[in-house]
């Protein structure tokens, strides 16, 4: 790959010089025109794209709520079989698609302490669960008080629950519903030669974060062309599940939530986002709906990008750059 940014001139001139990853690739979709921008990867080069793919989940619960197939107040027990597994079959649907159920960030029974360590010392992938082990793992986990707790073990129950409702697999069930682009890989096996490979905010190569479990919290991979044509439906309001992107309860002080979908005031805008972070990958996407422009940044490198998000959006949507944006916890 090419350790010159290419792609369109104008974008070109606003990423150069501001990421530290050799490899990354941004879209700009705004009125009349659309661009992207690589360094270090292609068109199709495809990277883990962490926690946005919350809002994928969250945009799949309201497509199935809206479609009549669920409803807000489903319980998980309705979907999964969690007989037997306590107090997480009676969280609804609704609590988890905002981060207010009461569950964990993960489950106790998955030892996060210890697979962090494991990580950390060895590289090794901590989410490498099959929904099976999932669905053990949350045997006897204690919901706590329901207010905002951000909680990939939330989304990952969301987003299977959603798709064993449609009669399917996660990752099935995504496809169908938001096109062949994007990539569910359960383990290294499942990787091919356009999936990049991310670093360590060192610099170190890191395995790739894959699993079944994981996909609907944080295992989707996808391309910068996958997610330009993804952003462009969601401004041009054809994607199905769309209503995710509405607030609809509060997140933290002055930011709201929709179905996983982070709203919060910047600049005078109404700036609808989320980000992602992975052990060798970071990302950011987007949206200004009032001024139908949107930005999507994709790094092989696990170093934060919103900085860099924030500003081109602000930059896109009107002359000059902004400020950093308030700290929101993500990824």
């Amino acid at each position: 790959m090419t350790t010159k940014w290419t792609g369109d001139a104008e974008l070109v001139d606003a990423v150069d010089g501001a990421f530290r990853s050799s490899a990354v690739a941004v879209a700009v979709v705004a009125p009349h025109r659309e661009m992207i921008a690589t360094v270090g990867s292609d068109l199709y080069s495809s990277f883990e794209i962490g926690s946005i793919s919350k809002a994928l989940t969250g945009m799949l619960y309201r497509d199935a709520t809206e479609s009549g197939l669920i409803s807000p107040s489903t319980v998980l027990r309705d979907l999964l079989p969690l007989d037997g597994h306590g107090e997480v079959g009676s969280v609804t649907l609704s609590s988890l698609a905002i981060h207010r159920s009461g569950l964990p960030g993960l489950p106790p029974g998955m030892h996060p302490l210890r697979r962090n360590m494991r990580f950390l010392t060895r590289g090794d992938n901590p989410y490498g669960d099959s929904l099976t082990e999932l669905l053990e793992q949350t045997r006897d986990v204690r919901l706590g008080t329901p207010r905002t707790r951000y909680s990939n073990l939330g989304f990952q129950l969301l987003g299977h629950a959603v798709a064993n409702a449609a009669g399917g697999t996660y990752g099935r069930l995504l496809r169908d519903v938001m096109g062949a682009g994007f990539s569910t890989p359960a383990n290294a096996d499942d990787l091919g030669p356009m999936d990049l490979r991310g670093s360590s905010r060192f610099g170190r190569p890191v395995p790739a974060w894959v699993g079944e479990a994981l996909a609907p919290a944080g295992g989707i991979r996808a391309s910068i062309t996958t997610m330009r044509d993804f952003l462009r439906a969601v401004l041009d309001g054809t994607t199905r599940g769309l209503t995710a992107l509405d607030p609809v309860a509060e997140f933290t002080p002055r930011v709201s939530i929709g179905a996983g979908w982070i709203t919060l005031r910047y600049k005078d805008r109404d700036i609808t986002w989320h980000n992602g972070s992975t052990g060798g990958f970071s990302s950011w996407i987007g949206v200004d709906r009032d001024a139908g422009t949107g930005v999507v940044v994709l790094s092989a490198a696990h170093r934060s990008v919103d900085r860099q998000g924030f500003r081109l959006l602000t930059e896109f949507t009107t002359p000059g750059t902004a400020p950093p944006p308030p700290a929101i916890t993500g990824g």
